[in-house]
């Protein structure tokens, strides 16, 4: 059996965050974005917890890629119905936020929102969804696209482009057979586990410094004590469901 690796929402909370683990966290954004990502900082986001005490149902992330382009990355452990809406809160306060005062519309930066989430986010049986925006004409039932001066001014050929961009990865929903290297990425936010085969970007790079066993004896503890948390809140929740069922 591969060695068991730290859970992903434990590493975005104390280990992505550091430079010399940015290759980790791009590899996983270029497998799912279809697109090569490199990181360019990690910023300060609204619901960042770095204390123990925290609550461990959310854990987020953003980072800046060289292209000057937002990723949020946010992961929730337990049901949250208005989950959807959150998401687009997210996207909408992170336009606001970056774009500064008295600057032309022009300059809104792209977002992505990825969320990874544990729990049965609304209905559908795939595991990975993507959300973005496109103006369709109720008439002619053509799709309304970028002139040609605004392909060249803004440096982009599709509407969608503009719009923030959603991804859902429902992570149990994963049948645990990785097919590509995404799936790769799947399979290790649900087992916290790489298998010797394994080649997705960004792998290596977890699979080399995200050992449970190569934490210091401080932060071995910590991590174990977080794990420990979640179980007991696991459970509760849990046992609040069997109460409702009797």
């Amino acid at each position: 059996m591969p060695p068991t690796h730290i859970r992903f929402d434990w590493a975005i909370k104390k280990l992505l965050r550091n430079k010399a683990n940015y290759g980790v966290l791009a590899g996983f954004l270029s497998e799912l974005l279809k697109k090569t990502i490199a990181i360019q900082s990690i910023l300060e986001s609204e619901s960042n917890q770095q204390d123990e005490a925290d609550k461990l149902n959310r854990v987020d992330i953003l980072a800046e890629n060289d292209q000057g382009e937002l990723i949020l990355i946010e992961v929730q452990n337990s049901t949250e119905q208005d989950y959807f809406h959150r998401m687009l809160y997210g996207t909408s306060r992170l336009i606001t936020d970056f774009l500064e005062k008295g600057e032309a519309y022009g300059k809104v930066k792209k977002v992505y929102s990825v969320n990874i989430v544990y729990f049965s986010l609304g209905q559908g049986d795939d595991y990975i969804y993507q959300g973005r925006l496109d103006f369709l004409g109720l008439h002619l039932e053509d799709r309304l696209g970028l002139s040609i001066n605004q392909r060249k001014l803004f440096n982009i050929q599709e509407v969608y482009e503009i719009f923030p961009e959603y991804y859902v990865i429902k992570v149990n929903n994963f049948n645990e057979v990785a097919k590509d290297t995404l799936d790769e990425w799947i399979y290790f936010l649900k087992k916290s586990q790489i298998k010797e085969e394994f080649t997705a970007q960004g792998l290596a790079e977890a699979k080399e410094n995200l050992l449970v066993d190569s934490l210091s004896e401080e932060e071995r503890a910590n991590y174990l004590r977080f794990m420990e948390n979640r179980r007991y809140e696991i459970s509760l929740i849990e046992s609040s469901r069997s109460e409702v069922h009797l």
